[in-house]
């Protein structure tokens, strides 16, 4: 099973929105997709929806007791070929339990290692933070996608997040790699955006997507009505660039800088 964390530690660049639509977007060209919300906000959950005040069962149990096996927590969605580990309230004391477990930074990776042949593919929707939870989605991944929101302010968390992948793979998952820096919430019209595009693809290279995922109406309406902008409006920019970039990751291999670690120099 590919395992791919969409991370950044700053909230509102398009994290959930990215896991959702590129989940349903797998599974629209066949894949058997998983999607894992280890998010406390659970925005995921209610994207695929799903009412996190009435689970019987969320990622928490997995998390904080290693004998409740993480298949009890996979759900069913409305999505052929979609399966969500769903998250809740719950989830936002989960940091402080998991620190008295021994190897508390794998137990998200032994528990999806129940799931390999289940499933092709899954997508763990970090929290905005770099804390234990994020730490669990980055050692259990292999991949790691990133969404920055085409503004200045944006790329000045970038740096942390790049320092703490670096760490990830020298110290817990020697097989991290980056997958792909996505540029979303665009304005194609204004200077600002197409400077903070310039910026990263003259920095990052090949590891910025093509793809870029713009400011779009029904990408904003998706989520009140409890669905992706795939299934809400196929025809919409939204829905059809989600589409591209789930090509560019099924299709292609994760793009590797020669030196990953100078990436820490941005």
């Amino acid at each position: 099973m590919r395992i791919i964390a969409i991370a950044n530690q700053k909230g509102g660049c398009g994290k959930t929105t990215t896991s959702v639509n590129l989940a349903v977007a797998f599974a629209r060209r066949g894949y058997r997709v998983l999607i894992v919300d280890i998010d406390p906000q659970a925005h995921a959950t209610l994207g695929l929806g799903c009412n996190p005040e009435e689970l019987d069962i969320s990622i928490y149990e997995p998390l904080t007791n290693t004998q409740t096996p993480i298949s009890k927590a996979v759900r069913r969605t409305y999505i052929s070929g979609v399966s969500l580990v769903p998250s809740n309230i719950l989830l936002s004391g989960a940091e402080i339990e998991l620190a008295a477990l021994f190897r508390r930074e794998c137990v998200l990776r032994q528990q999806l290692a129940e799931l390999d042949d289940i499933y092709d593919v899954c997508f763990i929707d970090c929290s905005p933070s770099l804390g234990i939870l994020t730490l669990n989605a980055l050692v259990a991944s292999g991949e790691v996608l990133i969404p920055v929101q085409a503004h200045y302010y944006a790329l000045e968390g970038l740096k942390q997040l790049l320092e703490t992948i670096n760490i990830v793979k020298e110290r817990f998952n020697r097989d991290l790699e980056i997958l792909g820096v996505l540029l979303t919430f665009v304005e194609g019209r204004t200077l600002l955006s197409r400077d903070v595009q310039r910026q990263l693809r003259d920095f990052f290279g090949e590891l910025v997507f093509n793809t870029v995922i713009h400011r779009n109406v029904r990408l904003a309406e998706a989520p009140s009505a409890g669905e992706s902008v795939i299934t809400y409006d196929e025809t919409s920019r939204g829905a059809i660039e989600y589409m591209q970039l789930a090509e560019e990751v099924s299709d292609g291999k994760t793009k590797k800088r020669t030196t990953q670690e100078s990436l820490i120099d941005f």
